[in-house]
């Protein structure tokens, strides 16, 4: 059996230092990904539907991964990747303590061998097995190059990332770039931690900016 370790492969996009930023060239990769909103009055750890996209990526994501592992022709096997949101507003500036004006595509990475038809197999299987949801019907396979970004590793509760985010900014800025979230780009999280189960002051959190060069 073929395996990917994608975790080794992938370390510089998924285990960053949370000592220093880095700038960094992100390439495009493969994902499972779902849109949605906060809605009013709630917060990502609160909202129905947030909770409903979560639970049919994983779904998808674990089904995918058994699948290619118990296949008869070339099996693979490959770890499911931490779950991601991309987080924008449409109403102005983005502001990450105001939580329920925020759009999100939540995704998770998949690996090459993932094709089309696989992922629509997969998704029939989950259809069987979990019966049809709103969330299922909105799931899809798509490629997203992010391009150059500056990150750093957050370790803390989420209530602690704009000093975080601070730090980003002020390293952008310092080395002669412009942070693009906003109008022309997303604030990305990758979450390593399960807060329903993790210390809160031990929580990890990749937040992930783009940024261009300033002219």
């Amino acid at each position: 059996m073929k395996t990917l370790d994608l975790k080794k492969d992938l370390k510089h996009l998924y285990a960053p230092s949370a000592k220093k930023v880095e700038i960094l060239q992100v390439p495009k990769l493969q994902f499972a990904m779902i849109d949605g909103a906060i809605e009013k009055g709630k917060e990502p750890g609160n909202s129905p539907g947030f909770q409903e996209a979560t639970q049919a990526l994983y779904s998808i994501s674990y089904t995918l991964k058994f699948m290619l592992k118990k296949r008869k022709t070339d099996p693979v096997d490959y770890p499911v990747m931490a779950l991601e949101g991309l987080w924008w507003v449409e109403d102005g500036f983005f502001d990450i303590t105001v939580k329920d004006n925020w759009f999100y595509t939540l995704m998770i990475l998949q690996p090459d061998v993932i094709t089309g038809d696989v992922f629509a197999e997969g998704l029939e299987q989950v259809r069987r097995k979990k019966g049809d949801s709103p969330a299922l019907s909105q799931l899809r396979r798509a490629h997203f190059e992010e391009g150059l970004c500056a990150q750093i590793m957050h370790i803390g509760p989420y209530a602690t990332e704009p000093a975080t985010i601070e730090r980003m900014r002020a390293f952008a800025i310092e080395n002669g770039y412009r942070d693009r979230v906003g109008p022309n780009g997303k604030h990305h999280e990758i979450y390593l931690g399960d807060p329903r189960k993790a210390d809160p002051a031990k929580l990890k959190t990749v937040l992930r900016h783009p940024i261009e060069k300033v002219k």
